[in-house]
């Protein structure tokens, strides 16, 4: 094997490690989100590559609104999943989606593309 092989391998691993933890790897703390004077507590997030934020902080028992705006064109985006509530909703491009639900249970509960590729992570305390 010549060096050059070497290095090929070496950078080729290095891509598949990045991509790994781009889309698999740990998720920081959070954004909680905002009390609204209807009631719920409203987080908006930006779908562009990802979620942003892809971690959100909610209370049990009190109903929640996420704001969801695609600003992309990947077909991986056009549908956000929160099967453990029972919801999705189409995306449409440079459009703003809520999507209403009650979390009943604390836990962690996973939000998705359909393809799952994209996720984020709700916490619920």
């Amino acid at each position: 094997m010549t060096l050059a092989d070497v290095l090929v391998l070496l950078g080729g691993l290095a891509i598949n490690l990045g991509i790994a933890w781009f889309f698999w790897g740990p998720r920081k703390g959070g954004v909680r989100a905002a009390p609204t004077s209807g009631g719920y507590q409203e987080a908006m997030v930006l779908v562009k590559g990802g979620y942003t934020p892809d971690v959100i902080v909610v209370q049990r028992g009190k109903p929640v609104r996420l704001n969801f705006r695609r600003e992309e064109t990947a077909a991986c985006s056009e549908m956000v999943v929160l099967s453990d509530f029972g919801k999705s909703a189409k995306l449409p491009e440079g459009e703003t989606v809520a999507v209403e639900f009650l979390p009943e249970r604390p836990g962690e509960y996973e939000f998705a593309c359909q393809m799952g590729m994209l996720r984020g992570k709700l916490v619920v305390e």
